[in-house]
């Protein structure tokens, strides 16, 4: 079959990969290939969006305080409003682990400690004997994802972008300077394919030949439950342990808990192990003074990894134009502008360059593995 050809393909149009594009779309000719039958289907469109500062190392903290900038003031190509509704997040701790807070509180960008009784007034619904000590950050946040995903994604496709649906990569072959791809349905070339693929991201590096890095996929399950009769959860802030062993976020008059799962898994359609939620959300119960009597749904998501926890983006050293953007782990989407402008930057030659020359580089190099 006759081959479609572009500058760059992107394999994996979730927010790693639709970033991407709308950032070197002015410069190159982009196609994007989604396995799914829509964009964001296994990760981006399952995650609680909540940027918080004080989250990851300090890579993942630096490349969140750049993107919090972009989310705040976005280009007005992509929006004419902020993507950033203020949420706030507290940390709390019961007395056997308040040492973990005064840890976080020394390495902290922006996160206070709170009293007690200033904790309970936030969040009136825990017990006190939940809070022995807790920390703030005032400016955590919500993020509108769907809009900075499909913004993103109309962002790519005015600049002449394609975006095929349904089209699972099966081949990859590097021939002549060129990776030739292949589906079930089309062929596509290249000279430089991104690895946008998320969990999938080692496979599609094995089938191309490439040395993977060790993205590994852990699930992370959510339990949505009805707002508590005697509360308003309108204004409530983000919340959760400081050893992540549970946390809470309120949206639109529901209650999302997760119990912090990680648990590795094969790339998949991610689904809910009832055991996993049920003891989170025991431990959540222990927190609340209110019963979890009811859970209206459950979902989980995927979330990648690599071996140090930070993401990897830059072009293999054993492959030419074999270029990786994965393993963003639970932080892909408050730190997406950032990595998408990073990625940009190494694959063209007149986007803001402003991180190119960063320690940040060294940090998401493919090289370290």
């Amino acid at each position: 079959m006759p081959a479609q050809h572009a500058d760059i393909i992107i394999i994996g149009a979730g927010i790693a990969g639709a970033g991407l594009a709308a950032m070197v779309a002015d410069e190159r000719g982009v196609i994007i290939l989604e396995a799914e039958d829509h964009p964001g289907y296994h990760s981006t469109g399952r995650s609680a969006a909540v940027l918080i500062q004080n989250y990851g190392n300090a890579t993942i903290r630096a490349l969140t305080r750049i993107s919090r900038t972009y989310l705040e003031q976005p280009p007005e190509a992509l929006t004419d409003h902020s993507l950033l509704h203020r949420r706030g997040c507290l940390f709390t701790a019961t007395e056997n682990n308040g040492d973990n807070v005064r840890e976080l509180l020394k390495e902290a960008e922006g996160l206070t400690a709170v009293t007690p009784d200033e904790a309970l007034r936030l969040i009136p619904a825990l017990k006190p004997d939940a809070v022995y000590m807790a920390a703030y950050e005032a400016t955590a946040a919500d993020i509108d994802v769907a809009a900075l995903h499909q913004g993103w994604l109309r962002m790519a496709k005015r600049s002449g972008a394609q975006l095929h649906i349904r089209e699972r990569v099966t081949s990859i072959k590097h021939t002549n300077h060129l990776w030739h791809l292949e589906t079930d349905s089309n062929a596509y070339s290249a000279p430089v394919i991104v690895n946008a693929a998320g969990a999938w991201a080692d496979t599609v590096a094995c089938m191309a030949g490439v040395k993977p890095v060790g993205i590994v996929p852990k699930r992370r399950s959510i339990a949505i439950l009805p707002e508590p009769s005697s509360y308003n959860v309108s204004e409530w802030p983000m919340f959760g342990n400081v050893n992540d062993t549970w946390y809470c976020k309120p949206e639109t008059g529901r209650l999302l808990v997760s119990p912090a799962d990680e648990d590795p898994v094969e790339p998949m359609d991610a689904y809910v192990d009832d055991l996993v939620l049920a003891e989170g959300l025991h431990r959540f119960e222990q927190a609340v003074n209110f019963p979890v009597s009811r859970i209206e749904g459950s979902w989980a998501g995927l979330r990648s990894f690599t071996p140090d926890n930070t993401p990897v983006a830059g072009f293999s050293p054993d492959a030419e134009g074999f270029f990786w953007l994965a393993g963003q782990g639970g932080y892909g989407i408050q730190t997406a502008p950032a990595i998408s402008e990073l990625a940009a930057s190494m694959l063209t030659s007149n986007v803001q360059r402003h991180l190119y020359t960063s320690p940040i580089i060294t940090a998401l190099s493919p090289k370290r593995f």
